[in-house]
C-alpha cells in the first residue's frame, strides 16, 4: 500500500486520539518500520494483541492508519496514511481538551527524539568517520518575526522533502531522523499580542 499522503494536518479529534503513549508508539512504529499485524505491532512494543488491535482501530477511526486489505482473516495488516503530521497551535485555541492532548503529544515526542539521541551517542563509535561527521547536533539562533519563522519552516520543511528519498537506491543509504524545533530562548519573555 502506498501513503496516501506526505503530512497530515491533525485536527482536534485527531489530536485527542494520538495523545496516548500506545497509540503514538504504534504510528511511529509503522511509520519507521512499514505494515505490520496487531500481533506483530504486539511484540515490538511488548504490549498484548487486543489492546493493541483496539488502539489501531482508534488511530483509524481519525485516518492516522488504514487496514491495507493485504490481511488473511482476523490479521489485518495496518499501515499509516501519512509519512508525518502537523498542527497549528491556534486551530485548538479554544478547545481545553486538545490543547491538553497537544501538550502531552509534543512532550511525548520530545521524549522519544531525546531517547533516540542517546541511544545515537552511545553507539556512534562504531560508525565510520564520514557518517559522524555528518550526523549528530547543530544548533543557531535566528531573531525573526512570527511570519518570518513560519517561512523558515516552511523552506526547511521543503528541504528535508526533497531529500526524503534521495539516496533509496543507494546500498551504503541509512534512514537517519530529522527534527525541527523551533523555540524561544526566552520563553518567559513573551511579546504583547
Amino acid at each position: 500500500m502506498s501513503l496516501v499522503t506526505s503530512d497530515i494536518q491533525l485536527d482536534a479529534a485527531a489530536v485527542r486520539v494520538l495523545a496516548h503513549p500506545l497509540r503514538s508508539r504504534l504510528l511511529t512504529t509503522l511509520r519507521r518500520d512499514g505494515p505490520a499485524t496487531a500481533t506483530e505491532l504486539a511484540e515490538r512494543l511488548d504490549t498484548n494483541t487486543g489492546a493493541t488491535s483496539y488502539h489501531l482501530r482508534k488511530l483509524e477511526s481519525v485516518g492516522l492508519v488504514s487496514d491495507t486489505g493485504e490481511g488473511e482473516g482476523k490479521r489485518r495488516m495496518w499501515a499509516t496514511t501519512s509519512r508525518s503530521h502537523s498542527w497549528k497551535a491556534s486551530e485548538f485555541a479554544d478547545d481545553e481538551d486538545a490543547q491538553t492532548s497537544l501538550g502531552w503529544l509534543t512532550r511525548d515526542y520530545v521524549r522519544h527524539a531525546a531517547d533516540q539521541m542517546y541511544r545515537w551517542f552511545d553507539a556512534e563509535h562504531a560508525w565510520p568517520m564520514p557518517w559522524r561527521d555528518s550526523l549528530g547536533l547543530s544548533d543557531e539562533t535566528v531573531t525573526a518575526t512570527s511570519d518570518q519563522l513560519a517561512a523558515l519552516h516552511r523552506e526547511l520543511w521543503e528541504v528535508i522533502t526533497r531529500y526524503r528519498d534521495a539516496g533509496e537506491d543507494a546500498p551504503e543509504a541509512q534512514r537517519v531522523s530529522v527534527r525541527l524545533l523551533l523555540h524561544p530562548l526566552n520563553p518567559d519573555d513573551a511579546p504583547q499580542r
